[in-house]
């Protein structure tokens, strides 16, 4: 059977501290009670007359997340093992990890999560009316590395259908490079392009370290030749209210002023809004809105 990780020997990987061990040890334990206390019939497995193992078994486990017996093993047994983030995704699925379990599962295997935009606690439900009493002005939440943490319904279908799009690609960043509806929406997509990279060039120099931007970071140049080509340039730029415009596929043109509101002291969340520039957009974005309260 083809897994998903890469099943070595233990060993001591460079670097290793006793914070190390303590992690391996912790993530065992959190992995052998989740599995314990998880019924077999909440994964769709049958529970068998002779079952006399608490919750799922090992192998249970290792195959519903497409792994070696033996390589899940060695982790419940806290070996000194390499575990990728695409295994502790599917584990986290297995074990029907809610979003504070999953967040903790990544935390201690010192990974970074895929879909750091799924959830986030600061985002909270009177954030969520500030964003849905701003309609028809498009708004959403973003942090820093530009993910998309919450929006509200124009928001979400002003350069595409954003419910469409699979919870780990909402990042303004990939999308503006990788996804076609939402690049070809935007009037100035050049332009557009070389700002964005430059100011996450200009961000990112805060965060060079943290696992998180360095992925997002390796996957947009192996993803984008033009995200490259506008990398290479190491252009820096700070973030500014500036106007843009896209082409909507349902109402047309719309022209609208950017402005950012940030959440903290810091440069960190931000709500992003876009005001309509002038009557015609106005009245293209409430026939939006309606549309969006339509679905």
């Amino acid at each position: 059977m083809t897994t998903m990780a890469q099943e070595t020997t233990p060993g001591t990987l460079p670097g290793g501290t006793a914070v190390a061990e303590v992690r391996r040890h912790e993530l065992a334990a959190f992995l052998r009670h989740r599995r314990e206390h998880l019924a077999p019939e909440q994964v769709g497995l049958p529970r068998g007359s002779r079952r006399r193992t608490p919750g799922l078994r090992r192998e249970e486990v290792a195959h519903l997340s497409a792994v070696g017996v033996t390589w899940y093993t060695w982790l419940e047994q806290a070996r000194d093992i390499q575990v990728s983030v695409q295994v502790l995704d599917a584990l986290a699925r297995t074990l029907l990890l809610d979003p504070t379990e999953r967040a903790h599962l990544f935390r201690l295997a010192d990974a970074a999560d895929p879909t750091p935009a799924t959830a986030c606690p600061s985002i909270t439900p009177a954030l969520r009316a500030v964003l849905e009493q701003l309609e028809p002005v498009p708004a959403c939440v973003q942090n820093s590395r530009y993910d998309i943490l919450a929006y509200n319904r124009t928001y979400g279908l002003l350069l595409c259908d954003l419910d469409a799009v699979p919870p780990e690609d909402h990042n303004c960043m990939i999308l503006c490079y990788t996804h076609e509806e939402w690049s070809s929406s935007i009037v100035h997509l050049e332009e557009t392009r070389r700002l964005m990279a430059a100011r996450f060039r200009a961000t990112m120099a805060g965060h060079l370290a943290e696992p998180a931007w360095k992925l997002l970071l390796k996957r947009l140049r192996s993803e984008s030749p033009a995200f490259c080509e506008a990398w290479d340039r190491h252009e820096v730029v700070a973030h500014r209210t500036k106007r843009k415009e896209f082409d909507n596929r349902h109402v047309g043109r719309i022209t609208v002023d950017h402005t950012d509101l940030w959440l903290g002291p810091g440069l960190g969340p931000r709500m992003v809004t876009y005001v309509p520039a002038d009557e015609v957009s106005r009245q293209r974005l409430e026939k939006l809105q309606a549309m969006a309260l339509a679905r």
